[in-house]
Protein backbone atom coordinates (compact mmCIF):
# COMPACT_ATOMS: atom_id res chain seq x y z
CA UNK A 1 0.00 0.00 0.00
CA UNK A 2 1.79 3.40 -1.13
CA UNK A 3 1.73 5.88 1.83
CA UNK A 4 0.00 9.50 0.62
CA UNK A 5 -0.44 12.59 1.51
CA UNK A 6 -3.72 14.86 2.64
CA UNK A 7 -3.39 18.37 1.98
CA UNK A 8 -6.48 20.62 2.79
CA UNK A 9 -6.12 24.03 1.92
CA UNK A 10 -8.70 26.74 1.89
CA UNK A 11 -6.41 29.06 -0.11
CA UNK A 12 -2.72 29.52 -1.44
CA UNK A 13 -2.71 33.08 -1.06
CA UNK A 14 -3.24 35.04 2.49
CA UNK A 15 -6.84 35.29 3.74
CA UNK A 16 -8.78 38.73 4.21
CA UNK A 17 -8.46 37.71 7.85
CA UNK A 18 -4.98 37.73 8.32
CA UNK A 19 -4.51 40.53 6.24
CA UNK A 20 -6.79 42.15 8.42
CA UNK A 21 -4.72 41.21 11.69
CA UNK A 22 -1.76 41.54 10.57
CA UNK A 23 -2.83 45.09 9.64
CA UNK A 24 -4.32 45.41 13.28
CA UNK A 25 -1.03 44.63 15.01
CA UNK A 26 0.65 47.27 13.06
CA UNK A 27 -1.74 49.83 14.31
CA UNK A 28 -1.31 48.55 17.89
CA UNK A 29 2.72 48.76 17.63
CA UNK A 30 2.50 52.07 15.70
CA UNK A 31 0.25 53.08 18.70
CA UNK A 32 3.06 51.65 21.08
CA UNK A 33 5.95 53.34 19.52
CA UNK A 34 4.26 56.86 19.76
CA UNK A 35 3.95 56.46 23.26
CA UNK A 36 6.78 57.02 26.16
CA UNK A 37 8.11 54.87 29.27
CA UNK A 38 6.52 55.72 32.29
CA UNK A 39 8.00 57.47 35.47
CA UNK A 40 9.77 56.38 38.71
CA UNK A 41 9.22 58.81 41.44
CA UNK A 42 10.95 58.55 44.68
CA UNK A 43 9.31 59.19 47.35
CA UNK A 44 11.61 59.34 50.54
CA UNK A 45 10.63 57.78 53.87
CA UNK A 46 12.33 59.79 57.25
CA UNK A 47 10.93 57.12 59.65
CA UNK A 48 13.33 54.39 57.41
CA UNK A 49 16.90 55.65 56.92
CA UNK A 50 18.50 53.21 54.21
CA UNK A 51 15.44 52.03 52.04
CA UNK A 52 14.75 54.19 49.16
CA UNK A 53 11.24 53.52 48.15
CA UNK A 54 9.92 54.61 43.77
CA UNK A 55 6.89 54.42 42.86
CA UNK A 56 6.19 52.98 38.98
CA UNK A 57 3.71 55.84 37.96
CA UNK A 58 1.33 53.38 35.49
CA UNK A 59 -1.13 56.77 35.47
CA UNK A 60 0.96 58.38 32.99
CA UNK A 61 0.11 55.68 29.94
CA UNK A 62 -2.47 56.92 27.44
CA UNK A 63 -5.53 55.42 29.32
CA UNK A 64 -4.47 56.36 32.65
CA UNK A 65 -3.49 53.12 34.38
CA UNK A 66 -1.39 50.07 34.19
CA UNK A 67 -4.10 48.11 32.36
CA UNK A 68 -2.72 50.18 29.59
CA UNK A 69 -0.09 47.45 29.23
CA UNK A 70 -2.47 44.34 30.20
CA UNK A 71 -4.80 45.40 27.02
CA UNK A 72 -2.47 45.89 24.68
CA UNK A 73 -1.02 42.31 25.47
CA UNK A 74 -4.67 40.92 25.41
CA UNK A 75 -5.08 42.54 22.41
CA UNK A 76 -1.80 41.30 20.07
CA UNK A 77 -2.08 37.99 21.86
CA UNK A 78 -6.18 37.58 20.94
CA UNK A 79 -5.05 38.63 17.33
CA UNK A 80 -2.26 36.54 17.06
CA UNK A 81 -4.35 33.47 18.23
CA UNK A 82 -6.79 34.21 15.54
CA UNK A 83 -10.12 35.26 17.81
CA UNK A 84 -10.79 38.44 16.72
CA UNK A 85 -12.75 39.36 13.52
CA UNK A 86 -13.54 42.64 11.73
CA UNK A 87 -16.51 44.15 13.14
CA UNK A 88 -17.16 41.36 15.93
CA UNK A 89 -17.25 42.81 19.43
CA UNK A 90 -14.91 42.70 22.01
CA UNK A 91 -16.41 41.70 25.23
CA UNK A 92 -14.42 42.21 29.07
CA UNK A 93 -15.25 41.75 32.53
CA UNK A 94 -13.68 44.24 34.62
CA UNK A 95 -13.96 46.85 37.73
CA UNK A 96 -13.40 49.67 34.97
CA UNK A 97 -9.90 50.32 34.37
CA UNK A 98 -8.91 47.41 31.76
CA UNK A 99 -12.01 47.96 30.39
CA UNK A 100 -11.11 51.42 29.26
CA UNK A 101 -7.68 50.42 28.05
CA UNK A 102 -10.12 47.77 25.95
CA UNK A 103 -11.74 50.44 24.83
CA UNK A 104 -8.96 52.63 23.34
CA UNK A 105 -7.88 49.53 21.65
CA UNK A 106 -10.56 48.05 20.14
CA UNK A 107 -11.16 52.32 18.95
CA UNK A 108 -8.13 52.07 17.42
CA UNK A 109 -8.83 48.74 15.52
CA UNK A 110 -12.63 49.80 14.35
CA UNK A 111 -14.35 46.71 16.86
CA UNK A 112 -17.57 46.88 19.10
CA UNK A 113 -16.41 46.76 22.96
CA UNK A 114 -18.77 45.74 25.89
CA UNK A 115 -17.31 46.40 29.05
CA UNK A 116 -19.35 44.18 31.68
CA UNK A 117 -18.72 45.73 34.78
CA UNK A 118 -20.59 45.98 38.24
CA UNK A 119 -23.19 47.87 38.68
CA UNK A 120 -20.83 50.05 41.94
CA UNK A 121 -18.11 51.04 39.33
CA UNK A 122 -17.38 54.99 39.44
CA UNK A 123 -19.33 56.87 37.11
CA UNK A 124 -15.81 58.55 36.00
CA UNK A 125 -15.06 54.96 34.79
CA UNK A 126 -17.89 54.54 32.86
CA UNK A 127 -17.71 57.78 31.36
CA UNK A 128 -14.23 56.81 30.23
CA UNK A 129 -15.00 53.53 28.74
CA UNK A 130 -17.80 55.84 27.12
CA UNK A 131 -15.43 58.18 25.65
CA UNK A 132 -13.56 55.18 23.58
CA UNK A 133 -16.89 54.56 21.95
CA UNK A 134 -17.58 51.03 24.53
CA UNK A 135 -20.47 50.16 25.71
CA UNK A 136 -20.69 49.35 29.56
CA UNK A 137 -22.82 46.40 30.61
CA UNK A 138 -23.56 46.94 34.57
CA UNK A 139 -24.04 43.89 36.59
CA UNK A 140 -25.96 44.05 40.50
CA UNK A 141 -23.96 41.16 41.44
CA UNK A 142 -20.45 41.44 40.99
CA UNK A 143 -19.91 37.27 40.86
CA UNK A 144 -21.69 37.37 37.58
CA UNK A 145 -19.29 39.44 35.32
CA UNK A 146 -17.78 36.46 34.01
CA UNK A 147 -20.72 34.36 33.01
CA UNK A 148 -22.45 37.50 31.87
CA UNK A 149 -19.61 38.28 29.77
CA UNK A 150 -19.55 34.71 28.40
CA UNK A 151 -23.15 34.81 27.06
CA UNK A 152 -22.86 38.26 25.91
CA UNK A 153 -19.63 37.31 23.74
CA UNK A 154 -22.05 33.90 22.76
CA UNK A 155 -25.14 35.75 21.36
CA UNK A 156 -23.32 38.49 19.42
CA UNK A 157 -20.86 36.23 17.53
CA UNK A 158 -17.77 38.54 19.35
CA UNK A 159 -15.13 37.47 21.70
CA UNK A 160 -14.61 37.32 25.49
CA UNK A 161 -11.15 38.32 26.25
CA UNK A 162 -11.21 36.86 29.75
CA UNK A 163 -8.38 38.95 31.35
CA UNK A 164 -8.93 37.15 34.40
CA UNK A 165 -7.37 33.81 32.25
CA UNK A 166 -5.38 35.06 29.83
CA UNK A 167 -3.32 38.05 31.78
CA UNK A 168 0.00 35.95 33.36
CA UNK A 169 0.11 34.31 29.50
CA UNK A 170 -0.27 37.66 26.92
CA UNK A 171 2.34 39.60 28.50
CA UNK A 172 5.76 38.39 27.59
CA UNK A 173 7.58 38.36 30.66
CA UNK A 174 11.11 38.04 29.17
CA UNK A 175 11.45 41.36 27.70
CA UNK A 176 8.99 43.07 25.19
CA UNK A 177 9.78 46.25 27.52
CA UNK A 178 6.90 44.98 30.27
CA UNK A 179 7.19 46.52 33.16
CA UNK A 180 9.23 44.21 35.14
CA UNK A 181 12.13 45.42 32.56
CA UNK A 182 11.61 48.97 32.25
CA UNK A 183 11.57 49.03 36.07
CA UNK A 184 15.64 47.52 36.22
CA UNK A 185 16.06 49.64 32.81
CA UNK A 186 15.17 53.00 35.48
CA UNK A 187 16.88 51.60 38.51
CA UNK A 188 20.39 51.33 36.94
CA UNK A 189 21.81 54.57 38.27
CA UNK A 190 19.96 54.45 41.82
CA UNK A 191 22.15 54.02 44.76
CA UNK A 192 20.46 50.66 44.79
CA UNK A 193 19.60 49.25 41.50
CA UNK A 194 18.10 45.78 42.06
CA UNK A 195 15.54 46.55 44.40
CA UNK A 196 15.23 44.41 47.54
CA UNK A 197 11.54 44.18 47.04
CA UNK A 198 8.69 45.03 44.43
CA UNK A 199 5.24 45.61 45.71
CA UNK A 200 2.22 44.98 43.58
CA UNK A 201 -1.81 44.57 44.31
CA UNK A 202 -3.18 41.38 42.29
CA UNK A 203 -6.54 42.51 40.27
CA UNK A 204 -5.50 39.43 37.77
CA UNK A 205 -2.74 38.37 39.06
CA UNK A 206 -0.92 39.14 35.92
CA UNK A 207 1.61 42.12 37.33
CA UNK A 208 2.76 40.25 39.86
CA UNK A 209 3.36 37.02 37.77
CA UNK A 210 5.49 38.79 35.58
CA UNK A 211 7.22 40.44 38.39
CA UNK A 212 7.63 36.75 39.90
CA UNK A 213 9.00 35.67 36.22
CA UNK A 214 11.39 37.95 35.28
CA UNK A 215 13.38 38.67 38.66
CA UNK A 216 13.93 34.34 38.65
CA UNK A 217 14.74 34.51 34.73
CA UNK A 218 17.34 37.50 34.93
CA UNK A 219 18.37 36.10 38.47
CA UNK A 220 17.81 38.89 40.61
CA UNK A 221 17.83 38.21 44.65
CA UNK A 222 14.83 40.67 44.41
CA UNK A 223 11.41 39.44 45.83
CA UNK A 224 8.00 40.19 44.82
CA UNK A 225 5.32 40.84 47.65
CA UNK A 226 1.82 40.98 46.77
CA UNK A 227 -0.69 43.51 48.47
CA UNK A 228 -4.45 42.25 48.63
CA UNK A 229 -7.77 43.62 48.97
CA UNK A 230 -9.86 42.82 52.14
CA UNK A 231 -12.40 41.67 50.36
CA UNK A 232 -10.50 38.93 48.08
CA UNK A 233 -9.65 35.62 48.29
CA UNK A 234 -6.25 35.89 47.25
CA UNK A 235 -4.53 36.11 50.44
CA UNK A 236 -6.58 33.26 51.90
CA UNK A 237 -5.58 31.05 48.68
CA UNK A 238 -1.63 32.10 48.98
CA UNK A 239 -1.90 30.69 52.59
CA UNK A 240 -4.06 27.78 52.41
CA UNK A 241 -3.09 26.64 49.16
CA UNK A 242 -7.06 26.27 48.49
CA UNK A 243 -7.53 27.75 44.71
CA UNK A 244 -11.16 27.00 45.44
CA UNK A 245 -12.02 30.04 47.84
CA UNK A 246 -14.97 31.99 47.10
CA UNK A 247 -16.54 35.00 48.14
CA UNK A 248 -19.96 36.32 48.00
CA UNK A 249 -18.94 39.86 47.44
CA UNK A 250 -16.23 41.86 45.35
CA UNK A 251 -13.61 44.29 46.64
CA UNK A 252 -14.21 47.64 47.86
CA UNK A 253 -10.63 48.87 46.19
CA UNK A 254 -11.49 48.76 42.59
CA UNK A 255 -9.21 47.14 40.20
CA UNK A 256 -7.89 44.96 43.01
CA UNK A 257 -8.38 42.45 45.07
CA UNK A 258 -11.45 39.18 43.72
CA UNK A 259 -14.03 36.92 44.51
CA UNK A 260 -12.80 33.96 43.16
CA UNK A 261 -8.84 33.04 42.69
CA UNK A 262 -8.39 33.78 39.06
CA UNK A 263 -6.38 31.41 36.80
CA UNK A 264 -4.14 34.55 36.53
CA UNK A 265 -2.62 34.19 39.49
CA UNK A 266 0.26 32.61 40.55
CA UNK A 267 1.44 32.15 44.06
CA UNK A 268 4.47 30.08 43.35
CA UNK A 269 6.21 33.47 42.02
CA UNK A 270 5.23 35.57 45.20
CA UNK A 271 7.52 35.43 48.10
CA UNK A 272 5.05 36.79 50.80
CA UNK A 273 1.37 38.82 50.78
CA UNK A 274 0.23 40.96 53.20
CA UNK A 275 -3.87 41.48 53.65
CA UNK A 276 -4.48 45.03 53.92
CA UNK A 277 -7.64 46.08 55.14
CA UNK A 278 -9.82 49.04 52.96
CA UNK A 279 -9.76 51.76 55.28
CA UNK A 280 -5.89 51.57 55.93
CA UNK A 281 -6.09 51.47 51.82
CA UNK A 282 -8.15 54.24 51.72
CA UNK A 283 -6.17 56.25 54.10
CA UNK A 284 -2.96 55.51 52.65
CA UNK A 285 -4.06 56.33 49.00
CA UNK A 286 -4.77 59.86 50.56
CA UNK A 287 -1.29 60.07 52.24
CA UNK A 288 0.15 59.17 48.73
CA UNK A 289 -1.76 61.87 47.05
CA UNK A 290 -0.68 64.87 49.56
CA UNK A 291 2.60 63.99 49.39
CA UNK A 292 2.64 63.53 45.43
CA UNK A 293 0.57 66.97 44.55
CA UNK A 294 -2.28 64.74 42.59
CA UNK A 295 -4.70 61.91 43.27
CA UNK A 296 -4.38 58.84 43.01
CA UNK A 297 -6.38 55.07 43.32
CA UNK A 298 -6.95 53.55 45.85
CA UNK A 299 -4.76 50.38 45.12
CA UNK A 300 -1.48 52.66 45.09
CA UNK A 301 -2.69 53.00 48.77
CA UNK A 302 -2.78 49.32 49.10
CA UNK A 303 0.80 49.09 47.72
CA UNK A 304 2.11 51.68 49.86
CA UNK A 305 1.25 49.74 52.62
CA UNK A 306 2.58 46.79 51.10
CA UNK A 307 5.83 48.84 50.48
CA UNK A 308 5.79 50.27 54.57
CA UNK A 309 5.57 46.38 55.80
CA UNK A 310 8.28 45.46 53.42
CA UNK A 311 9.92 48.61 54.97
CA UNK A 312 9.88 47.69 58.44
CA UNK A 313 11.25 44.10 58.01
CA UNK A 314 14.42 45.49 55.94
CA UNK A 315 14.77 48.22 58.88
CA UNK A 316 14.71 45.72 61.84
CA UNK A 317 16.96 43.25 60.02
CA UNK A 318 19.46 46.37 59.38
CA UNK A 319 19.35 46.17 55.89
CA UNK A 320 19.59 49.17 53.25
CA UNK A 321 18.36 49.04 49.79
CA UNK A 322 15.43 50.32 47.46
CA UNK A 323 11.69 49.05 47.36
CA UNK A 324 9.88 50.19 44.10
CA UNK A 325 5.79 49.63 44.33
CA UNK A 326 3.18 50.13 41.32
CA UNK A 327 0.97 53.24 41.21
CA UNK A 328 -1.89 51.33 39.35
CA UNK A 329 -3.47 54.65 38.42
CA UNK A 330 -4.66 58.02 38.80
CA UNK A 331 -7.64 58.95 41.16
CA UNK A 332 -9.39 61.50 39.15
CA UNK A 333 -11.78 58.80 38.55
CA UNK A 334 -12.72 57.97 42.21
CA UNK A 335 -13.79 61.66 42.60
CA UNK A 336 -17.59 60.89 43.54
CA UNK A 337 -16.15 57.84 45.86
CA UNK A 338 -12.65 57.71 47.57
CA UNK A 339 -12.60 61.32 47.46
CA UNK A 340 -15.85 62.78 48.73
CA UNK A 341 -16.36 63.10 51.86
CA UNK A 342 -19.92 62.13 51.76
CA UNK A 343 -19.47 58.95 50.22
CA UNK A 344 -16.57 58.22 52.67
CA UNK A 345 -19.16 59.22 55.28
CA UNK A 346 -21.82 56.95 53.84
CA UNK A 347 -19.65 54.11 53.57
CA UNK A 348 -19.04 54.09 57.09
CA UNK A 349 -15.02 55.30 56.62
CA UNK A 350 -13.62 57.60 59.06
CA UNK A 351 -10.20 58.26 58.00
CA UNK A 352 -8.25 60.94 59.98
CA UNK A 353 -6.62 58.58 62.65
CA UNK A 354 -5.62 56.13 60.09
CA UNK A 355 -3.99 59.08 58.20
CA UNK A 356 -2.19 60.31 60.62
CA UNK A 357 -0.99 56.51 61.67
CA UNK A 358 0.35 56.48 57.82
CA UNK A 359 1.96 59.68 58.15
CA UNK A 360 3.76 58.51 61.61
CA UNK A 361 4.79 55.63 60.00
CA UNK A 362 6.37 56.79 56.44
CA UNK A 363 7.69 59.68 58.69
CA UNK A 364 8.76 58.55 62.35
CA UNK A 365 8.97 54.79 61.58
CA UNK A 366 5.94 54.08 63.93
CA UNK A 367 4.31 50.60 63.37
CA UNK A 368 1.39 49.95 61.33
CA UNK A 369 -2.06 48.97 62.81
CA UNK A 370 -2.11 45.35 63.75
CA UNK A 371 -4.81 44.57 61.61
CA UNK A 372 -2.96 44.03 58.42
CA UNK A 373 -2.43 39.92 57.92
CA UNK A 374 0.95 38.93 56.41
CA UNK A 375 2.39 35.37 55.45
CA UNK A 376 6.07 35.12 53.87
CA UNK A 377 7.41 38.01 55.56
Amino acid sequence: MNPCISIFLRDWTMTDHRLWAREAIRIIEADFQRSADTHLIPLPMPGFPGVELYFKDESSHPTGSLKHRLARSLFLYALCNGWLRPGAPVIEASSGSTAISEAYFARLLGLPFIAVVPASTSQEKIAQIAFYGGQSHLVKDPTQIYAESERLARESGGHFMDQFTYAERATDWRANNNIAESIFSQMRFERHPEPSWLISSPGTGGTTATLGRYVRYRQYPTRVLCADAERSVFFDSYKSGDRSLQLDCGSRIEGIGRPRVEASFLPDVIDAMVKVPDALSLAAMHYLAGRLGRRVGGSSGTNLIGALIAAQQMHAAGEAGSIVAILCDGGDRYATSYYDQGWLKSQGYQLEGVIEAVTACVEGGKPLPATILREGI
